[in-house]
């Protein structure tokens, strides 16, 4: 099951989802996490399948209603791909023999795992050296791109979301999570693109706010683990 989160992704939504359908055979849900844009006219148009949010959750909001969907269905795996078209799906074919074969409970698409053409601002590279850091330092394990949102988790990782996920800015705060449950974990390279089309709903001081966020509650559940 691929799970496409989206909010206000008008510019971009159709040819991702048409994409990922010449390249892959799998089933897949876009979740509008109460897009004000016209998202929901497309979805509906190209008679997507997909679930509504009446109101904005966030991108844990959007990707828990996902695997909840997707326990429900009784998938065996499960996939995030986002809207904006960063991530290949061509690329999923990896992602999937990986976690197939090597018997682990989360694969990631990672950017920096080995050398590729992806050139983010300064800014985000920072901001990803830092968690890559902090993961270390709280897990031990290496995880070179923590907030990269392409991958795809086991059976038992979906009935571990279905339950519970973070609310806003998850993907870090999740490898903490599973990271100190025992679960295995696993980067692979893939190449990603820039932005397809729309704007990023992530800005300075949301990035910031996400630093402490999630590096207050990584050390917290490191305290009580």
């Amino acid at each position: 099951m691929v799970i496409i989160p989206a909010y206000n992704e008008e510019a971009s939504l159709a040819r991702t989802v048409h994409e990922l359908k010449r390249h892959t055979p799998y089933d897949f849900v876009v979740i509008d996490d109460g897009s004000k844009d016209r998202t929901p006219d497309i979805i509906r148009q190209e008679g997507f399948p997909s679930l509504r949010h009446a109101v904005n959750l966030g991108i844990g909001g959007s990707m828990q209603s996902g695997y909840k969907y997707a326990r429900r269905g009784g998938y065996d795996y499960a996939i995030q791909l986002d809207a904006d078209g960063q991530h290949r799906p061509e690329d999923i074919a990896k992602l999937v023999r990986e976690i197939t074969e090597g018997g682990w409970d989360m694969v990631i698409g990672s950017r920096f795992v080995e050398k590729s053409g992806y050139k983010g601002s300064l800014s985000r590279r920072a901001g990803i050296f830092y968690f890559h850091q902090l993961i270390r330092l709280l897990t031990g394990i290496p995880v070179h791109d923590p907030t990269s949102g392409f991958r795809i988790v086991g059976r038992a990782a979906i009935e571990q979301f279905a339950r519970s996920y973070p609310t806003d800015y998850p993907e870090v705060e999740v490898l903490v999570s599973l990271a100190k449950r025992g679960y295995k974990i696993k980067e692979i390279s893939v190449e990603m693109r820039g932005r397809q089309g729309g704007r990023s709903s992530i800005n300075w001081s949301k990035s910031i706010y996400y630093m402490l966020k999630v590096t207050m509650f990584s050390l917290i559940r490191k305290s009580f683990s």
